[in-house]
C-alpha cells in the first residue's frame, strides 16, 4: 500500500474483520449483562464506522486528482460521531427511580470510534482501547457493586386496610432492616378485594421510594409484608 488513497480488497478484509472482533467483544459483555444493545448492535456499529472510514479515505479516489476537490479523509468521520449519539440515547431509560443505559450508550460511542480507528488502519491504539473498554465493564463493574455503590434503591407498593395501621407497620418493618425511606406517597380508596368482603375499613395504596445499603431481596421481603395484618398486594421494582 504505498498510494495513500489506495487500498487492496486483502487489507479491506482485514479491517473489517477486526472491527466485527474488537466490536464483538464489548458487545459480548453488554449481552451477558442484558443491555439493551447487546452483541449484534456493538458488531453493527464497529463495522459500519470502519466501512464509513474506509468510505472517507478510500472511496474518492477517482477524484483525488481533480484541480478543484478538495479531499478531507476525516469528513465522514466526524458525522459519525455526532450521529452515534441518537442511536446512545435509545439505550438511556428513565425508570421512575434511577437513569440507566449509560454505560451502553458510552460503549456504543467508543465502539464508535474503535471502528473509525480500524478503518484507519490505526490498530495498536484500535487494540488498546478495546482491552480499556473490555476491562472497565467486566472488572470494574464488580468492584462497582462491591466496594463503591453504597446504596441500592427500590420502589415498594404496599395495598392494604388503613384500621389494621398499615403504614405503621411498614415502617416499622423497615427501621428493623435498616432500610431508609426517602419517599412515602399514600392513596386513599378503593374497594377490598373479594378474599375480604366484610372488611368495612378503607383501602390505601402506600408507594415507598427505598434506600439501603444491602441488597435486598424481593421475594423474601414480599413474602414477610404480604405476612402483615391487612395487607392484601405488595410490589417491588
Amino acid at each position: 500500500m504505498t498510494n495513500p488513497w489506495v487500498i487492496d480488497n486483502i487489507h479491506i478484509l482485514l479491517r473489517l474483520v477486526c472491527a466485527v472482533l474488537l466490536g464483538g467483544l464489548i458487545g459480548w459483555e453488554r449481552e451477558r449483562s442484558s443491555h439493551a444493545a447487546g452483541l449484534r448492535t456493538h458488531i453493527l456499529v464497529s463495522v459500519g464506522s470502519t466501512l464509513i472510514m474506509l468510505l472517507s479515505m478510500y472511496g474518492f479516489v477517482a477524484f483525488v486528482d481533480q484541480p478543484s476537490v478538495r479531499v478531507d479523509p476525516a469528513r465522514l468521520a466526524t458525522a459519525v460521531i455526532s450521529g452515534i449519539g441518537f442511536l446512545g440515547a435509545g439505550t438511556i431509560l428513565f425508570t421512575g427511580k434511577s437513569i440507566t443505559g449509560l454505560t451502553t450508550a458510552a460503549s456504543l460511542w467508543v465502539v464508535a470510534a474503535i471502528g473509525l480507528a480500524v478503518g484507519a488502519g490505526f490498530y495498536f491504539a484500535a487494540i488498546l482501547t478495546t482491552l480499556f473498554v473490555f476491562l472497565t465493564l467486566l472488572v470494574l463493574n464488580v468492584v462497582e457493586q462491591r466496594y463503591i455503590r453504597g446504596h441500592h434503591t427500590h420502589i415498594v407498593t404496599v395495598r392494604g386496610r388503613t384500621g389494621s395501621g398499615l403504614m405503621e407497620n411498614v415502617s416499622t418493618f423497615m427501621k428493623e432492616r435498616e432500610v431508609r425511606i426517602r419517599k412515602m406517597e399514600v392513596h386513599m380508596g378503593g374497594d377490598s378485594p373479594a378474599t375480604d368482603p366484610g372488611s368495612t375499613s378503607s383501602v390505601a395504596e402506600v408507594v415507598m421510594h427505598l434506600t439501603s445499603e444491602k441488597r435486598m431481596d424481593p421475594a423474601e421481603m414480599t413474602h414477610q409484608l404480604l405476612r402483615m395484618d391487612g395487607v392484601y398486594s405488595v410490589a417491588i421494582e
